[in-house]
């Protein structure tokens, strides 16, 4: 694994703000020469502390204006019932995250929909007919005044 030194926290501070900048542009930001900078980029990829670069996209721009947080409760703490949960959100474009968590509830679920009767057939269509699914809040997203998942 790359080294976590202070000029590795700022080349990933400032790819994680925008990860389609220059190299050279990263380079001044950071203090290194291009060279450096480049090297130290390809390490933290090969070493896989830098998983990959995508575009951030607007869910209302795309039709996905509705965003919902649920939290998920199974019937069995079975390994095959968690697995078959989490492939069947694997398989639904709606659930865009899905976390295994501690305390009353098993999962975490990020929900994008076009709207509030969209999520609600996502909810009784997919959720509502998985076999282990025992317990399901949903908490609706009213604003994001921070968000740094970009």
């Amino acid at each position: 694994m790359a080294k976590m030194d202070e000029i590795n926290r700022k080349i990933l501070r400032e790819l994680s703000r925008d990860g389609r900048m220059s190299n050279l542009d990263l380079a001044d930001r950071v203090g290194l020469s291009p060279s450096a900078c480049l090297r130290r980029v390809q390490e933290l990829e090969r070493s896989g502390v830098i998983r990959g670069y995508r575009a951030v996209i607007d869910p209302e721009a795309v039709g996905a204006g509705f965003v919902a947080y649920a939290t998920v409760g199974l019937s069995e703490h079975t390994k095959a019932a968690q697995e078959a949960f989490e492939a069947a959100m694997r398989q639904a474009p709606e659930c865009r995250e899905c976390h295994n968590i501690t305390g009353s509830r098993e999962f975490l679920l990020r929900i994008e929909a076009e709207s509030l009767a969209a999520y609600k057939r996502f909810h009784t269509e997919v959720l509502g007919t998985l076999p282990h699914v025992s317990a399901l809040t949903t908490y609706v997203v009213m604003g994001s005044p921070k968000d740094d998942r970009a």
